[in-house]
């Protein structure tokens, strides 16, 4: 079943601060800590299917807005 993106999802924001990217140069590195560049990278080449992609597009869309700070409750400390 594709992932609704029409509706909010706020269990996305926790998965930014949990998830670990699965592979490439940063495999293993928690998605909300991965450099913009990284993000930048994969919004012009194309984010990857499913729900890692919706992820990293929301991290990119968090990053260009300077909305990051907002994770930070989030993060385990």
């Amino acid at each position: 079943m594709p992932y609704d993106t029409s509706q909010p999802h706020p269990e996305l924001l926790q998965e930014l601060v949990t998830m670990r990217m699965p592979f490439g140069k940063y495999k293993d590195r928690i998605i909300c800590n991965l450099p913009v560049s990284y993000l930048e990278w994969f919004q012009r080449k194309g984010f990857p299917k499913g729900k890692l992609g919706i992820l990293l597009e929301t991290m990119y869309v968090i990053q260009l807005n300077g909305l990051a700070y907002l994770l930070d409750p989030l993060k385990k400390k």
